[in-house]
This record gives C-alpha cells, structure tokens and sequence, in this order.
C-alpha cells in the first residue's frame, strides 16, 4: 500500500474539506481526519483515509483503541398496578417469608382495599415498601406464629467447619510421623542404602563403627535437604495431588518448625561426617545438600536441566560411602556413582511420565511435559548405559568378569522394557519400567557385592611367604 506523510497531504485534504463542506454525509469524517492529523502529525496518512466519499473508518491512534465500556444497569422490576391499569409504578420486590404469610399478606391487601379509599398511585416507593412490612408484621402477630427460622443440627455444623480450612493441632505423638514425612523417609532410606553399599565395595576391610557413624551423618544429611526442600516448594506442592498432603502444605507444623528440624538434621549429619569420618565425606555432604536446596529445587520451574542435576544428587551417596571407608576418591567410587547417575533415568522419567497433568498444575519444567520424546530417549540411553557400566566393573579392579555376565539379564530386562516405553509411550508401559526400576538397583548392587574382587592383603595372605635369601660375612 503505497503511503506518504499528512504534512505532504494537508493542502490536499483541506482543500477537499472545504469543496466538500456541502456534503454532510462526509463532513463529519473530513473533520475527523483533520483532527487526526493535528493531533499526532507522524501519523501516516493511508489510501483508506482518502476513501471517505465511499465509506466510513474507524481511526486507530498508534494501534490502540481508546473505548470505555458502558456500565450494566442493575434490572429493575416493573410490576403494574391493578388499581389503575393507565400507570405502571417501579418498585422492589420483597423476598416472600413463608407461603402462609404471603397468603395472610394477600387478604389483608384485600380488605384493606376495599375499606379504605383509593390512594394515588403517585405514592414513593418506600411507603409502598413500609405498607408491605407492616402488612407482614400484623400477620404475624394475629396468626400467633413464629416465622420459619432454620436451625443449624450440630452435625451439619461440624460438616460445615470440617469443609473451612483451619490450623490443625498437633499433638507431640504425631511428631515422629510428621518428621517422617518431613524428611521423606524412603527416599532417605535409599540414600542410606546406596552409601551403605559404596562403603561395602569398598577395598577396605569392614568397620561396624565406621559404617554406621558414616550411614547416620548420610541420613541425616538427606533428612536436612528433603526438609529445606518442601520448605521451598509449599505454593507449589498445594496444586499437585501427589503432594498436596505434605506436613507444610496442610499446616500441620509452621515453617519455621520444618527449617528448625531441618537444621537439627542438617549441622549435626555433616558435623558428623566431617569430624568422626573424613573431611573429604564431609564436604561431599555438605555439598550434597546445597546442590539439592540451592541447585535442583530452583531448577524445577526454570529449565529440564534440573533432570540431570538431580541425577548427579543421586550419585553422590555410594561415592560418600566410599570415600568414608577410604579416605579416597578412587575411580571405583566414581563407578558406582555412575551406577546411581544413569539408573535415576529410566527411574524417574518413568515416574514422571505419569504424573505431568501434577507437575504441569504446580509449574515444574519436566522432562516429560516439555520435551516428551527427549525424555523417552534419555530414558533409553541411560538404560543401555547401564550394561557399559557393568562391563567396565571388573575393569577397573572394581569387581570380577562374573559380574558384567550375571548383571547382564536384568540389565537387558530394563533395556526392553524402556525400548517399549520409547516406542509406545503410554501410562503402561511408563508403570511397567518405573516398577521395574525399584528391584533393578537393589539387584544390581547386590550382584556387584557378591563379586567384589578380593582385596589385595587378602591375596597376598593366601600366597606361601617368599624364601629369605641367606646373608653370608665374608672377612
């Protein structure tokens, strides 16, 4: 559409007004445009401005539309008059009390009616209001009969405050249930269990007081992060059904009684594993709940990559484990942590999958409702990933060639079954690979504990002692 600026066009347009001023079906938009053009003179002035001899146009300033909205009236009802049929009077409507009342109303209209003479129908509204109330009043008090009042019983009170939320009270023998919650107790429980078997596949002779000193600071670490992290996620959590009864959400504690527990847990655990294990398990603690708090639980709603930052919280239990039964990071440990980092894959996109009406109502960015078929692929991936990792066992002295063998079934088990969530897709297949990842891992890991390579004093003590060389003085 070809344009040219209004100043190039305002001789133009006011010699056409004035030879058109006799014309008043176009009058009326020449002045408009007259008044567009003084009003904002950058304005360009279009072919359709010039087509007004033909039609009218709205004018549109700077692409916004300036309109106001007329404000609804509240309707009124009209109601005629019997006494005299030429005027119709505006009046409101009393809400009726009881059929009789209204019945009693009615005769008494009546006989007042014919008793009295006629009033002008000029009246005001409000007497006619006042007329009606004392009507009804009258009734009453002739009939002798109390109005319909509706009494609440005691058990739609209760059902009626049962349905209003309130602050529930917590009695001091709900507590350790609430900490349960508060602190995920079977996610804690397979932390633990994971850095149970890091320290177990460790080439280090086995000591009770150390494993269980190193397991309680590990759960306590785990109780801390869970408890900072539902302190966070309390708006969100209240739109999932998944999490909607958690302690925070359903006011059961405050949320200051939830960050008092969780740093209860969270400096006596890394406490513990830095002064009674190592430094370095202590700081891989430490560590571990900041990325779960600081890193991963930020991440949910911002981008998919909290996927694989959770993966790696995952994996640092077995390497805590193993470095709390060493003292080292070894590439043993660093193994096993792979174990945990591709297992939580098929693990938790199999989770999820089935949950992204949840995750999408309380605003996560997952995997499986953003990136649907990047998270069968990984899913997949990650599954296949295993069997490398138990081939590359033995090859790190870490256990022997049995194990990549005998670990070699489920580890194909799990690779169909997340083939079949990748082809298909579908809640069926999802469940059938989420459930078969719950008894995969303890498989796996329990597999890799039986064929632990004997360490290296072991060896060396079952070798015959080496013959001594005889020392001979020569004067």
């Amino acid at each position: 559409m070809y344009k040219t600026p209004c100043s190039r066009l305002s001789g133009l347009v006011g010699v056409s007004v004035k030879l058109l001023q006799n014309i008043p079906r176009c009058n009326q938009a020449a002045r408009s445009l007259i008044q567009l053009h003084r009003r904002d003179p950058s304005n360009w002035s279009t072919y359709q401005h010039l087509t007004f001899l033909k039609r009218q146009y709205v004018a549109k300033n700077s692409s916004e539309l300036h309109q106001r909205a007329v404000p609804k009236q509240d309707p009124v009802l009209t109601i005629v008059d019997e006494r005299e049929d030429s005027v119709e009077r505006q009046v409101q409507r009393i809400p009726t009390i009881d059929p009789v009342a209204t019945e009693a109303v009615l005769q008494s209209e009546d006989v007042t009616s014919k008793t009295q003479p006629e009033v002008s129908t000029l009246n005001s509204t409000a007497e006619d209001v006042a007329v009606q109330k004392d009507a009804v009043c009258k009734t009453v008090a002739v009939s002798g009969e109390t109005p319909h009042i509706q009494v609440e019983t005691e058990e739609a009170r209760e059902a009626r405050l049962d349905r209003q939320w309130k602050q529930l009270k917590v009695h001091m023998a709900d507590l350790p249930d609430i900490y349960a919650r508060l602190a995920k107790i079977k996610l804690t429980a397979l932390v633990v269990t994971t850095a149970a078997a890091g320290y177990a596949m460790a080439p280090v002779p086995f000591d009770p007081l150390m494993f269980f000193v190193s397991s309680l600071g590990t759960g306590l670490a785990s109780c801390s992060a869970n408890s900072i992290n539902q302190y966070f996620e309390v708006p969100f959590d209240s739109n999932m059904n998944r999490t909607k009864n958690r302690p925070l959400v359903r006011g059961q504690i405050s949320p200051l009684h939830a960050v008092s527990f969780a740093l209860a847990c969270g400096i006596p655990g890394v406490a513990l594993l830095t002064l009674a294990v190592n430094p370095l398990t202590g700081f891989l603690g430490a560590l571990n709940i900041f990325l779960y708090t600081c890193c991963y639980t930020p991440l949910k709603r911002l981008s998919i990559t909290n996927t694989w930052v959770g993966a790696v919280v995952g994996a640092i239990p077995p390497v805590m484990g193993w470095t709390a039964a060493t003292g080292f990071l070894e590439p043993g440990a660093l193994l096993l942590g792979g174990f945990l980092y591709s297992w939580q894959f098929p693990h938790f996109n199999a989770l999820s999958w089935n949950l992204r009406e949840d995750y999408s109502r309380g605003g996560y960015r997952m995997m499986s409702v953003t990136h649907p078929g990047m998270c069968k692929r990984v899913a997949l991936r990650h599954s296949l990933g295993l069997i490398g990792l138990s081939t590359l066992a033995p090859v790190l002295g870490v256990t022997t060639w049995t194990f990549p063998l005998i670990s070699l079934p489920i580890n194909l088990y799990i690779s169909y079954l997340a083939f079949r969530f990748y082809r298909k897709g579908d809640r069926s297949s999802a469940r059938k690979l989420f459930f078969c990842s719950l008894w995969h891992l303890p498989m796996l890991l329990l597999l890799a504990l039986t064929c632990k390579k004997p360490r290296r004093d072991q060896t060396d003590a079952g070798l015959p002692p080496a013959p001594s060389l005889p020392l001979t003085l020569q004067s």
